[in-house]
């Protein structure tokens, strides 16, 4: 294939390119700076634009297959208006450049895979029985500053005019070095871990290796489209991720964090630790993909090296069965 990503030198966009590349994919990386010219000579398959030239002029960039797009400022900064209309911009004038560029492609692609957020659905406390679990079929319901960018962020998709946009709702994404996970794994070793608000508040995470295997899998079967939730198939709380994450680490999980505290010390950006989302991939299951890590366990057993690969976490889950407390 050859594919366009939108935001390829990010957390996310680093690791897609990495599998594209690998398995002999022509990949054109869309950003808003170029790399120091020593790194765009290192793979013959891969080049780089900005967003200006490819937008000014479409026609000399060639075909695409496939359009990804992961590009938007990161929501880790100190929520002042500024950065507020900075993390909404980025992410609708992104989706409104792919909408603006397509139609000049001497041949455009087909599926553009554009990235969303798990925030669209607003927030899931657990009551420990029947609880509601969203899959795609769930309607939009935002009820904060992330709820509402995801909800004008997909209206921007969809103005796109590719056969197929599918909307990726990304969850918490876990990688080892980047991202939340380092900094909660260190809290747990430096015995401060434990639970931010009451703890019920759902935990929507997936493993940054099925992130990019559902990308990757989205690009390719033509029956995907419109919302994919991009998360584990094991919803948890956030108590229940720190209570495993301490077991695996072999850690205790009691610091208590109040809300009204966390409130105090973040402001509004603490909506990222005092809420979150039950949900499910439903689309990516009855489509077919494998979860490389579809526990939580088999995760966090990667991303703490304690077990060398998946198959022998998947057999350890096995033995063991499933910690979900």
């Amino acid at each position: 294939m050859r594919v366009f990503v939108c935001g390829g030198t990010g957390f996310i966009g680093r690791r897609v390119v990495e599998a594209l590349l690998e398995r002999g994919d022509e990949v054109l990386v869309i950003t808003r700076r170029l790399p120091p010219s020593s790194v765009m000579r290192r793979n013959p398959k891969l080049r780089y634009a900005t967003w200006q030239d490819w937008a000014a002029h479409p026609g000399e960039w060639g075909r695409a297959d496939g359009i990804v797009n992961l590009a938007g400022e990161t929501i880790n900064q100190r929520w002042t208006k500024d950065a507020k209309q900075r993390i909404l911009h980025s992410r609708t004038q992104t989706a409104q450049w792919i909408a603006d560029t397509l139609p000049k492609m001497p041949e455009p692609p087909k599926v553009v895979v554009s990235a969303s957020g798990i925030a669209i659905y607003g927030h899931m406390f657990s009551t420990g029985e029947d609880d509601l679990i969203f899959d795609e079929s769930a309607p939009p319901y935002p009820q904060d500053f992330l709820g509402h960018v995801t909800v004008a962020w997909e209206q921007a998709a969809d103005a796109i005019t590719a056969e197929r946009v599918v909307k990726l709702r990304l969850g918490l994404v876990l990688d080892r070095k980047d991202g939340v996970f380092p900094i909660l794994a260190r809290s747990y070793r430096w015995l401060i871990g434990g639970r931010f608000g009451n703890g019920r508040q759902g935990f929507p995470w997936i493993h940054i290796q099925d992130v990019v295997g559902l990308i990757l899998f989205c690009l390719e079967r033509p029956e995907i489209s419109g919302p994919v939730n991009a998360v584990a198939p094991d919803p948890v709380t956030a108590d229940q991720f720190g209570r495993t994450l301490g077991r695996v680490l072999d850690r205790p999980h009691w610091f208590h964090v109040p809300g009204w505290l966390a409130r105090m010390a973040l402001g509004e950006r603490s909506v990222l630790l005092l809420t979150g989302q039950l949900a499910r991939p439903r689309k990516a299951l009855e489509a077919g993909y494998t979860f490389r890590f579809p526990t939580l366990r088999m995760a966090l057993r990667d991303l703490t090296r304690r077990s060398p690969d998946a198959g022998q976490a998947r057999r350890l889950d096995d033995e063991t069965g499933r910690i979900n407390m």
